[in-house]
């Protein structure tokens, strides 16, 4: 699989955060979903294909109390915890490809912010869905954030797979509704512009 373990450690050990084109300061969309979503500070959160994302940060500020983290890349994770401290013991970490990862609770939050579009071979894109849907608990939430058919075909030297919002809801129809979705311009630190799309669903 192209998309492998040691390509993802290597871009996280030789890449500082402001040298990737996913890299936000501040997380708004997740934390404005989050919020909009009302959800108790006992609500199990995960992010998956977290990597040293900012999120976990805000939400622990934010006293959320049950929160996993996953990443193919244990060098991503281990970033993050140096810059947590103590406060990464509250944190589940997971080192995981998606593709291999088989959940042990049910999320009442799973939230995915580029990980997804990696998935251009169709029985990882069925295995991926699988597993959302076997790990959002009844009436949990999911959103998701690919690139759109107006973003980039490549990311970190890999191919990817563009969605659009039909065929975002399409992928997920047996196991979410749609609650919300909506296109958004992400401004890397290099100061290029690549589109995103977002879905938010709903376990059915």
């Amino acid at each position: 699989m192209e998309n492998s373990k040691s390509h993802w450690e290597n871009v996280f050990a030789t890449k500082k955060p402001n040298e990737v084109s996913w890299t936000q300061k501040f997380p708004k969309t997740a934390i404005s979903y989050i919020e909009n979503l009302k959800l108790s500070k006992t609500a199990n959160i995960i992010d998956v294909g977290g990597g040293d994302s900012n999120l976990v940060d805000i939400l622990l500020i934010r006293g959320f109390q049950n929160i996993w983290v996953l990443d193919i890349s244990e060098f991503a994770l281990e970033r993050v915890k140096k810059r947590l401290g103590k406060l990464a013991e509250k944190v589940n970490w997971i080192v995981s490809d998606i593709i291999d990862f088989t959940p042990e609770v049910k999320y009442d939050f799973w939230h995915d912010r580029a990980l997804f579009h990696f998935l251009t071979e169709q029985d990882h894109i069925n295995s991926y869905v699988e597993t959302v849907n076997n790990a959002v608990a009844d009436d949990g939430n999911f959103l998701l954030g690919t690139f759109s058919e107006n973003g980039p075909l490549k990311c970190s030297g890999l191919e990817i797979k563009q969605y659009s919002e039909n065929t975002m809801e399409q992928t997920f129809a047996a196991g979410f509704g749609v609650v919300k979705c909506f296109t958004e311009n992400h401004k890397t630190p290099f100061d290029t512009i690549q589109n995103f799309q977002f879905c938010g669903f709903k376990k059915r």
